[in-house]
Order: C-alpha cells, then sequence, then structure tokens
C-alpha cells in the first residue's frame, strides 16, 4: 500500500510538473465585473467561471500557441492567443455590449408609437382607440387623449403643439393619404375615413418626425397596414345608424389573402330622436367599399394593395347670421377614391427595399344659398349676404411613388436613403352667385421631388443617434428646401431612457392661399424636444418639454399674400398609463401645457392661434368585469379656454381687432360599454360585441368660439347636439377576438 501511494504521488508531482496556471478578470466596459461568464482554452475542455468578482482561474497541461475565449451573454466574445510553456498566464479581458434590437434604447422624443411587438409595451393598439370612450372609433379622436393634441371639435383633424389641422399629415404604409377626413363642413368636425383595425403599427409624432416623412409642419401620424390576418372570417356590424359587412380570406398555404367590406350610413332616423342644431334637408349619408390584397413573395417579401371609394352627401340650413329673416343654406356632395399598393422585401447583400405607390382622387360639389323663411333662394344686393349664395367643383388628385432602401450596417445601425415623387392636381370652379358669366376654372399643378437620407447609429445598446437630412422642390414654387434631422437617446436605468430631437420641417401653404398667390415660398418650423420615458408592460410614465420656431407663415393682409408671418410654441406634457395598480383595469392621464402665439394670416400682431388652449388634460380608465362579461369605459377630457377674435379691416386696408375674448373651459365626459354575450362559450365559433357609447354625459354647454356678423354681431360655435348616442351589434364568424377585447392586447 505504502508503496502504490509513493507511485501515485510520483505520477502527480509529474503531472503538476507540466500544468500552466491561466487566470484573470472579466470585466464590462464600465469597469464592472461579469459573473458567470465562460471562460475556455478553445479546441479543449479546460476552462472555468467567472465568480462574483469576475475572477477567474484554471490550470491545462496543454503547450504550445492557442487561444483563450471568453463569452457571456449579451455581450460580444472575447478571445486572446497565448503561447502555453513553463509560466503563468494572467489575462485581464474587456467584454463590449453585445447590440440587440430587443435590448437597444430607442428614439422616442416627439412620438408615440403602438404595434412594434420588439418594444416593451404599445402606448395605443387598434383596440385602444375603438374602446377609448368618446372616441366612436375614430383615430383622431382617440388621439387627443394623448398630450400635444387639443381639443377642437368645430374642425376635423390633429391640431398639435401650436399647429393647425393642415399641419398635421397622415401616412398609409409610407405614402401621404391626401384626403384623410369626409369633407368639411363649416363649424362640424368630420370624422377620418379609415379603420383603426386596418393598421397593425401606429406613431403619432407630435414632433421631431423621421426625414422619410416630409410636408408637415407640426406633425405626422404614420400608419402600418396590417400584413396577413390570422385566419379567415366574415364579419357584419348593424345599429339604428349603420349597417356593414366584410370578409377576409387567407389561403390554406398562408401565403396570400384577400378581403372585401361595405357600409352604409344614414342618420335620419337619429336625427329625428336627438333633434339638431342645424336644419338638415337632407341628413348625412356614406356609403364606403373597400378591398385588399396581400401575397408573400417567393423570397420572403410582401405585397399589399388596398382600395377604398368613399360616397357621402348632406344638406343643412342654419339662420342667417346678418339677417333673422334669411337662411344659409348647404349641400355637399363627395365621391373619393384611393389607393396604395406597397412592397417590402430582401434585394440581397444586407439590403432591404421598400416600394410604395398611390393615387387618390376626391371630389367635392357644393351649392350654397341664401334663402328666405318660406326656403326659397334670394338676393339681397347686399354683398356681403349675398356671398353666401354660391356653387363649387372641387377636384382634388394626387399621385405618388416612393422607394425606400435599407441596409444594416455594423451591429444593428441602419443606413436609409430614398426618394418620392407626388404630382398633385387640384382644379376648382367657382360660380358666384352675382357673376351673370361662367367664371375661369382655377387650376394649380405642382411636382414635388424628394431625395432623403437617414441613419439610425447604436453606439452600445445604451446609445443611439438618428440622423438624417430631406431635399425637395416643388415645380409649382420654384423653391427648394432642405431639412436637417436628429435625435438622440441614452438609457439611464431599466426601461428608462432620454431622448433629444432636433429638426427643421417645411409645408407649401395651402391651395387656397395658392390659388391668388403662386409665388410663395416654403412655411418652416424648427422643432427642439427633450423627452425623459419609463416604459414596461404594465406602466409608461413620459414627459417632453418642446419648443417649436415658426418663419414664413402665410400673411393675408395684404395683396398678393407673402410669408411675412412667424410665430412660436413652448410647453411641457406628461403622460402615465397604468395597467397593473388597479386590478383588472387600465387607465391613463395626459396633461399638456401651450404658450403658442402666432402673426399670420390677418392677425394684425402675434397672438394666440383661435384653435389653443394653455392647459388641456384627459383621464381615460377601462375595466373589464369577467363575470358579467361586460367592459366598461370612461374619458374625461378637460381643457382652459379658448381665444376668439374679430379681425376686420379699416378704411385703409388695414386690419385690427374689433373684439376679443375668451370662451369658457372645455370639459366632456364621455362613457362606452362592451358586451361579450359568447364569453366563455366553448366551440363557440362567432364572435360579438354590443357596443353602446356616450358623450357629455354631464350635458355640459360646449362652445368652441364665436362667428361674427358683418357688423359685429357674435354667435356662439356649439355642436350640432350637446350629446351623441350610440348602440350597436359587431360579429366575427371564424376569429374569437375575446380575449383581446379583455386583455386589450391587439
Amino acid at each position: 500500500m505504502y508503496k502504490l501511494l509513493l507511485i501515485l504521488g510520483i505520477i502527480i508531482s509529474f503531472k503538476s510538473i507540466g500544468q500552466v496556471k491561466i487566470s484573470g478578470t472579466v470585466r464590462n466596459t464600465k469597469g464592472a465585473p461579469l459573473h458567470s461568464a465562460n471562460i475556455t482554452l478553445k479546441d479543449t475542455y479546460d476552462g472555468a467561471v467567472s465568480d462574483s468578482f469576475g475572477h477567474f482561474s484554471f490550470v491545462t497541461t496543454e503547450k504550445g500557441n492557442l487561444e483563450v475565449e471568453v463569452k457571456f451573454v449579451g455581450f460580444k466574445s472575447y478571445s486572446q492567443k497565448v503561447m502555453i510553456d513553463k509560466e503563468p498566464i494572467k489575462i485581464n479581458c474587456i467584454l463590449k455590449e453585445e447590440l440587440n434590437e430587443l435590448k437597444a434604447v430607442t428614439i422616442t422624443a416627439g412620438a408615440f408609437e403602438a404595434g412594434d411587438k420588439k418594444r416593451a409595451a404599445t402606448v395605443m393598439s387598434s383596440l385602444d382607440i375603438v374602446t377609448t370612450a368618446g372616441s366612436n372609433g375614430d383615430i383622431s379622436t382617440a388621439l387627443k387623449t394623448l398630450p400635444g393634441a387639443q381639443q377642437v371639435g368645430e374642425q376635423e383633424g390633429l391640431f398639435v403643439r401650436g399647429g393647425a389641422g393642415y399641419e398635421t399629415k397622415q401616412f398609409i404604409d409610407g405614402t401621404l393619404v391626401n384626403n384623410p377626413y369626409y369633407s368639411s363642413v363649416q363649424d362640424i368636425a368630420q370624422r377620418g375615413r379609415f379603420s383603426p383595425f386596418l393598421f397593425k403599427g401606429t406613431v403619432f409624432s407630435t414632433g421631431g418626425y423621421s426625414a422619410l416623412y416630409g410636408q408637415a409642419l407640426s406633425s405626422a401620424l404614420i400608419l402600418e397596414s396590417i400584413d396577413l390576418p390570422e385566419r379567415s372570417e366574415i364579419d357584419g356590424s348593424i345599429s339604428p345608424l349603420f349597417i356593414g359587412a366584410g370578409t377576409q380570406h387567407l389561403a390554406r398555404n398562408k401565403k396570400s389573402s384577400w378581403g372585401i367590406n361595405y357600409g352604409y350610413t344614414n342618420v335620419t332616423a337619429y336625427f329625428q330622436i336627438v333633434k339638431q342644431k342645424p336644419d338638415y334637408f337632407h341628413a348625412p349619408e356614406y356609403h364606403s367599399a373597400e378591398a385588399n390584397y396581400r401575397f408573400k413573395t417567393k423570397k420572403g417579401g410582401m405585397v399589399k394593395f388596398y382600395t377604398s371609394f368613399n360616397y357621402n352627401k348632406l344638406g343643412l340650413r342654419r339662420a342667417n347670421i346678418d339677417s333673422a329673416l334669411l337662411k344659409n343654406a348647404f349641400g355637399l356632395d363627395n365621391a373619393t377614391w384611393y389607393n396604395n399598393v406597397s412592397y417590402k422585401g430582401s434585394i440581397g447583400r444586407g439590403w432591404k427595399m421598400n416600394l410604395a405607390t398611390g393615387y387618390s382622387t376626391s371630389n367635392d360639389n357644393i351649392n350654397a344659398q341664401i334663402q328666405d323663411a318660406y326656403n326659397n333662394p334670394v338676393k339681397t344686393s347686399l354683398s356681403y349676404i349675398d356671398s353666401g349664395s354660391f356653387a363649387l367643383k372641387n377636384r382634388q388628385d394626387l399621385s405618388q411613388g416612393k422607394a425606400v432602401f435599407e441596409k444594416k450596417l455594423r451591429g444593428i445601425s441602419l443606413l436609409r436613403v430614398g426618394g418620392e415623387y407626388w404630382y398633385s392636381y387640384t382644379k376648382i370652379n367657382y360660380q358666384s352667385s352675382n357673376a351673370s358669366n361662367p367664371s375661369t376654372p382655377l387650376l394649380l399643378e405642382d411636382n414635388l421631388s424628394a431625395l432623403f437620407a437617414e441613419t439610425d447609429i447604436y453606439v452600445t445598446n445604451n446609445i443611439a443617434a438618428k440622423a438624417g437630412v430631406r431635399f425637395e422642390h416643388s415645380s409649382l414654387l420654384n423653391k427648394s428646401d432642405i431639412a436637417p434631422r436628429l435625435s438622440l437617446a441614452y438609457k439611464t436605468g431599466k426601461d428608462a431612457q432620454m431622448s433629444l430631437a432636433y429638426g427643421t420641417f417645411y409645408q407649401k401653404p395651402e391651395n387656397m392661399y395658392l390659388y391668388f398667390s403662386p409665388n410663395m415660398g416654403m412655411t418652416k418650423a424648427t422643432h427642439y424636444i427633450a423627452n425623459y420615458q419609463k416604459m414596461n408592460s404594465f406602466y409608461t410614465f413620459r414627459v417632453e418639454a418642446f419648443y417649436k420656431q415658426y418663419e414664413d407663415l402665410v400673411k393675408t393682409s395684404n395683396y398678393p399674400y407673402n410669408n411675412s408671418g412667424d410665430g412660436f410654441a413652448r410647453g411641457v406634457e406628461v403622460f402615465w398609463r397604468d395597467k397593473k395598480t388597479l386590478k383588472n383595469v387600465d387607465y391613463w392621464i395626459s396633461y399638456s401645457y401651450l404658450d403658442t402665439k402666432r402673426n399670420y394670416l390677418n392677425y394684425p400682431e402675434q397672438l394666440q392661434p383661435n384653435f389653443a388652449a394653455n392647459h388641456t388634460a384627459s383621464l381615460v380608465l377601462k375595466k373589464f368585469y369577467t363575470s358579467i362579461k361586460t367592459g366598461f369605459n370612461f374619458t374625461y377630457s378637460y381643457a382652459t379656454g379658448r381665444p376668439y377674435y374679430d379681425v376686420v379691416a379699416d378704411n385703409n386696408n388695414k386690419y385690427y381687432l374689433r373684439d376679443r375674448g375668451m370662451t369658457d373651459p372645455f370639459s366632456n365626459l364621455g362613457f362606452s360599454l362592451n358586451y361579450l354575450p359568447n364569453l366563455g362559450k366553448q366551440n363557440s365559433k362567432t364572435f360579438i360585441v354590443i357596443v353602446a357609447s356616450m358623450t357629455n354625459v354631464l350635458n355640459t354647454n360646449q362652445v368652441y368660439g364665436y362667428n361674427y356678423s358683418y357688423h359685429g354681431i357674435k354667435q356662439p360655435i356649439n355642436p350640432p347636439a350637446n350629446q351623441f348616442y350610440f348602440l350597436g351589434c359587431f360579429l366575427s364568424w371564424g376569429i374569437d377576438r375575446s380575449q383581446d377585447a379583455i386583455n386589450n392586447n391587439l
């Protein structure tokens, strides 16, 4: 036994003489130790794991030139060649964090984004929009509950951070939507044309948006349509206001789909029950039809086609503000056709290509008359009254094409380059009742071309930048502009980050001004934004400060019109969303402070625009009770008073304020409920939702502003009715959305 132990000791001692110790530390770029990193001698079985201090050590009997490799999840691998002989080896390695799309910081300054499943949580999904009380399924109305948007009820559009409604543009799959709302009616806001369920992604940029988009002075609403549906389905809807039906068919190989939908709305019966302040001689009537076709290409690309046709008609009368004996009659017929084709796919060598083309046409036929007490047209020989009688035909066409090429650079950094082309054609035939001869049509044609380049640069997962530039040229204005954009983001902690954004933005003046002064230039706004956001699956906290400088705004005080206007907007906004604190309750709170003034149009000086309130706040609350299969939704919105002005010209054609004031605060409580009768039924192939809603539950008197007569008499601008009621039933066969309705996780 003694001899055996002696022999083993000799063997071990000889073996230890041939061993070499390899030791060291593993740390990140900030010097912090990395625990449980794997250290191996490549192509051998020798190695170790780092301890809580980042230290490691192991011995090897290997000899010669070999390689030590260090690996740690979330970091780039480290390797070092070593010469193993007799002396111990010391290695101190620094691991660099590996860039990862799921972990990397994102640019958040100026943008509310929803639908990107790679990120932690969405801000507002499609289901969020339709279950926001008071929105009645309208995208823009729901977005008004987010900070930055004003509570403007007498005109359609998103009024963002001191910007007018026409300064916010909408884009679908990269292309501009020329007519996103139904045609304007004086003092009555119109709905958007598109259903929120058409889209899988929504970016509401309240400022500082990407160089890929242009011609929007204040804000961009960027919508991305869905790819393929989950499965085939048939949908139906019915209410006292409308009926609708449609289908989506998914191919068996799940590589293509097609769908059609039709809806008809007529509010005649509703207006007989809920009286309206205007006298409608033709209650609003709407027809809508749409179709889509989508398919995957052999190389994994996606082609999407969407077409939509809308027709609406209405007629109403109001008391004439200049005469108690007369009325203003207004009749409108509109037909709009919108088309969009897009392609996304890889073209090799790390490049991706996004192509999109669109065509839309909108035709308005308006007939306005001054009528007597018996609804007969009359003339008074008073020009300020008779100017209310006219016929107008307005056609707007927009053809466009866009190409974006994207290349992945080092890590997850990206480069995007591309261009787009818009051809716009607008023709107006205006015939005054006082004119004896037909008027000459007003025609505007513009070829607007743009080039852009943008890069997303990720230094680490915690530091990122987006830098871009956009060049545009308008043939109508015969002018060009260059707009630089820059954003920075820094991750300050888990789920938390800070962002900064700067950019210049240009937009053509509205057609109503270009008809008379086509030689004007682009209007301009410069944005500065600072943002802090903490966001996860349950909570979103966001605070943002901004400053906007307006230049070259349109002034109509003198003819020809010019670009001598200016202004500013500055403010602070706060957003908080909580899905966890209260059981089965999802709520969010938003607050906006806005200080803005403009000297534009016929304003005699810098004034707070009549669409801007200094303080705006919203509370949205949603709770679903599984036991009674019903969800209850509340929205309360408040805004301080908005200014109103009576701007008139004196005998020297110099404008001054004949009257000014401030409206009462805006206050509106909306309520809706959704009942799912089939919830919990086994093997049910029918998904049913019964929806009921009511706006202005407290029946507050809402005054949006004032209209003035020729002699200075003012009348309040109120909604057509203080309250709006809705009851409808929505059905789907083939797909069960019950859990989506409960969990709000579309």
